[in-house]
């Protein structure tokens, strides 16, 4: 087994895991992951990268949930084409934006997902929306947003996409969930393809990431079972690492133009 190939395969455990165990938010370690434990060459092939991988994770869990009978498929389907384009224009922007401040403002989202873990939530009683002209306007704009949003940093954005689908139309949460995932697939593939396209797409990583991804998965599944009691505490230490991988991202951030000051002395 060739030695780059082992830190990927573990980095997409540790995703796999998360996922797995949390049920959400994991896809936000697989940038860092992929820049500093795997060492892809520059912040857009590991967004490119961890894109792909994070369509492939929410295909996978989208599948069960289809055959669960937790999609509401038309306003899945609507939400995943409208969303798309927002992921498409996004990521081309991505791409004409410096390495170094697109990875800053990346660790800023860190903190936003972070907070948002560790910020209590209260199940809201929701009835369906009547499919009218608000109904479907909120939903395009909620779209549009998650996508530029999941396009522009390559991240999954289910922490925003699955309030957002229940504000705009309604659905229960199970059904949000569900219907959310085939959107974060379609939203990760579109970005993959764009970087893709400019050539920062790492396709050995991509397949050793979602293979360790897969078997991660699986055993947070099961985990996830035997600690169901302590989910809350669990959800809250990884919000800690979140917030952790976070300011070391902005910190390594801020010390980059200080570096740059010195060497044009």
């Amino acid at each position: 087994m060739e030695s780059g190939m082992i830190p990927a395969i573990a980095s997409g455990g540790v995703v796999g895991l998360s996922l797995g165990l949390l049920g959400g938010g994991g896809s936000i370690l697989a940038v860092p992951l992929l820049l500093y434990v795997v060492g892809v060459g520059g912040t857009h092939v590991a967004i490119g990268t961890s894109a792909l991988a994070v369509s492939a994770s929410a295909l996978v869990n989208f599948a069960g949930h289809a055959r669960a009978g937790h999609v509401w498929w038309r306003c899945a389907i609507v939400f995943a084409l409208i969303g798309t384009l927002g992921a498409l224009v996004a990521s081309s922007v991505a791409k004409l934006v410096d390495g170094e401040k697109l990875l800053f403002l990346f660790g800023l989202v860190m903190v936003a997902v972070g907070l948002a873990m560790l910020w209590p939530r209260r199940a809201a009683e929701v009835e369906p929306r009547p499919v009218d002209a608000r109904m479907c306007g909120v939903t395009a704009a909620v779209a549009l947003a998650t996508g530029a949003l999941s396009g522009f940093f390559g991240i999954g954005g289910g922490f925003l996409i699955v309030p957002g689908i229940i504000v705009a139309t309604g659905m229960p949460m199970i059904n949000a969930i569900g219907s959310s995932l085939l959107a974060i697939s379609s939203f990760g593939l579109a970005t993959a393809l764009n970087y893709a396209a400019s050539g920062f797409v790492d396709w050995t990583v991509a397949v050793e990431f979602i293979g360790g991804g897969i078997l991660g998965g699986a055993a947070g599944i099961v985990a996830s079972r035997r600690l169901s009691a302590r989910k809350g505490v669990l959800n809250r230490l990884f919000a800690v690492l979140v917030l952790c991988v976070a300011g070391y991202i902005l910190l390594k951030g801020m010390a980059v133009p200080d570096a740059l000051t010195e060497r044009h002395r």
